[in-house]
């Protein structure tokens, strides 16, 4: 892995809780969810009918605020047996469209070394994310960071045929890649099963959909900050 540099065409990066923190906001707005509806029940079964929620809708609504948002509220009906009252579940619908609007404020060391990879011109540099387009694109322009990078690509899941056909968009291997996300489940292993590399880079917070077992690999990093990028690139 030390002379990745030689090989990396492409660096994509994630965008929720790789570049800026998002994780802490939707379970801050589960927490309120869940004293809201704590007369039907405590926060752990309201968090474990809502979790059935999301994967039941997943295939239909994706990733994203919005399609949480809507989970909240069928949630919301289904646990209560349809007798909440339409005003708190208006005051839930706009809970979760808060979440449209978090700041998106970049992590320490990450616009710097955004910088210095731009600077160096050695690498194409994308935002490879899933979940609702206008929502991700929103949330890179506030970032700030949007200018940094040669693309934006917001997929409704991060599949090996979308890392195929994110590497065929630059008309690279799939070995000419370089992936940077938190995620082991959809930033990390897809892409060492198609033969490309990844850095991981945990964060403190992991959606529990998310969650899977995670294993050593020839082609992975684990760096505890993006920063430390500069060093694996010897920029």
């Amino acid at each position: 892995m030390e002379d990745v540099y030689q090989y990396i065409k492409v660096i994509a990066f994630d965008a929720d809780d790789t570049l800026w923190d998002c994780q802490s906001h939707f379970e801050a707005v589960e927490k309120e969810y869940c004293d809201i509806l704590s007369e039907y029940g405590d926060s752990d079964t309201i968090s474990a009918r809502l979790f059935e929620t999301e994967s039941r809708n997943m295939p239909q609504l994706g990733y994203g605020s919005k399609a949480f948002t809507l989970s909240l509220v069928e949630n919301a009906v289904n646990v209560s047996h349809g007798n909440i009252s339409a005003s708190t579940l208006l005051h839930i619908q706009s809970l979760g469209r808060s979440l449209l609007e978090i700041p998106a404020t970049p992590f320490p060391e990450v616009e710097s070394t955004l910088q210095a990879i731009r600077q160096s011109g050695k690498y194409k540099m994308v935002v490879f994310t899933k979940g609702e387009i206008l929502d991700q694109e929103n949330k890179l322009l506030r970032s700030g960071l949007w200018d940094y990078f040669d693309r934006v690509e917001v997929v409704a899941d991060k599949t090996p045929r979308q890392y195929r056909e994110l590497c065929a968009m630059f008309g690279i291997g799939i070995e000419e890649l370089l992936m940077i996300g938190n995620s082991f489940k959809s930033d990390i292993e897809p892409v060492l099963k198609l033969g490309g590399y990844a850095v991981h880079i945990p964060f403190e917070r992991t959606w529990a959909h998310e969650l899977t077992e995670e294993y050593d690999h020839h082609r992975l990093v684990r760096i505890d900050k993006i920063g430390c990028l500069l060093d694996l690139l010897r920029l």
